[in-house]
């Protein structure tokens, strides 16, 4: 098999088509609502629309949640407020229907399909379906030590492509994308502070479940030094993601990259998908017109990265859980934007001269 070279994505992605979207908001001028009335729902019916190719736009009738799953071996540091290796517990919450993304999944009607990248657990703790993908047990602590090897990048950026393209080939019409891990943000950190340009200190937050001041002093510090190992591999994404990303980073990176190729609109949740949102994006700058971003999750690097993307957050709740939880919550208003500019009533010509 050919070495995966993440540059092809540039001439295999395009942008929503701007013809549809063109013709979507001249439909949206005639709704029998005034102008500007729906605020930011106008503009994601417009977005959807063009994602689609499709006037009127279609209701979103089949979303899926999809977590990748993974522990970082940089959490051994007392980066988190979890214990290291303990993301296969998040993994179980979300599978008995006791998490809060489980919750509002079942509440909303939308499955939830959880992916092993590389969880530090034995693989029998948990059903074969979410385990039969995992590309490594765990990962290497990135400030000293290569999260992964090339060959595993690679493994890991083709598991999300293939998963990707099971959910545009099963019918999904929207994904709701996050992670379940323990270590992510502090890789997710790590990654974005070096596409961005920017130290430690700024990029370094306190995570989904806040630590206290000694343990953002030590991720802090791991980033730092994570950062002197990422900044020699810049030019290439797929060694930048095996020096200190993760399985499920480079994971989230394929998936969003061929979700982008099959035209399937994506919802991004925290700083995790974010970063892997930003490395795609270094890779084919037309990928994140396919996105959009959920939440703001309070994390100063997920902020960079969005800004980067030029993504504009649909909700600011203070939602700091994570496991796609505050990406969850933004679907209804996608959905009530398409029904709403679907099925008002378009005025006739003599009511609109």
């Amino acid at each position: 098999m050919d070495r995966l070279n993440l540059d092809d994505f540039s001439d295999l992605i395009e942008r929503p088509d701007a013809g549809v979207r063109r013709d979507a908001e001249e439909r949206r001028e005639r709704l029998a609502v005034p102008a500007g009335a729906l605020g930011r729902l106008d503009e994601l019916a417009d977005w959807l629309s063009a994602a689609q190719g499709a006037v009127p736009v279609r209701p979103v009738e089949h979303p899926k949640v999809v977590l990748f799953a993974a522990d970082h071996g940089v959490a051994s540091l007392g980066v988190s407020a979890r214990p290291a290796g303990s993301a296969h517990e998040l993994v179980r919450a979300v599978l008995e229907g006791e998490s809060p993304v489980a919750v509002l999944a079942r509440r909303l009607g939308a499955p939830v399909r959880i992916v092993d990248a590389a969880l530090d657990c034995d693989p029998e703790l948990l059903p074969e379906e979410v385990v039969r993908h995992r590309v490594r047990r765990g990962s290497g602590r990135i400030d000293v030590e290569d999260a992964l090897t090339a060959d595993e990048a690679e493994a890991a950026l083709r598991l999300g492509m293939a998963v990707a393209d099971e959910e545009a080939d099963a019918g999904t019409d929207l994904v709701v994308l996050g992670d379940l891990s323990v270590g992510g943000t502090t890789v997710a950190a790590t990654l974005i502070a070096a596409l961005c340009g920017t130290d430690a200190s700024v990029v370094t937050g306190r995570g989904g479940r806040p630590i206290d001041d000694l343990a953002w002093m030590r991720k802090c510090a791991a980033v730092r030094d994570a950062l002197r190992r990422a900044r020699p591999v810049l030019g290439d994404q797929l060694e930048l993601l095996a020096a200190v990303g993760g399985a499920d980073l480079a994971a989230l990176t394929g998936f969003l990259l061929q979700c982008a190729v099959r035209r399937t609109p994506v919802i991004l949740d925290g700083v995790v998908s974010a970063a892997a949102g930003l490395v795609a994006q270094r890779a084919a700058f037309r990928s994140p017109d396919w996105w959009l971003a959920g939440q703001a999750s309070g994390e100063p690097a997920q902020a960079k990265a969005l800004d980067r993307m030029a993504l504009n957050p649909l909700l600011d709740h203070g939602v700091t859980v994570g496991e796609g939880t505050g990406a969850l919550l933004a679907l209804p208003l996608v959905q009530a934007a398409a029904a709403l500019a679907a099925e008002l009533p378009v005025r006739t010509v003599e009511e609109t001269g």
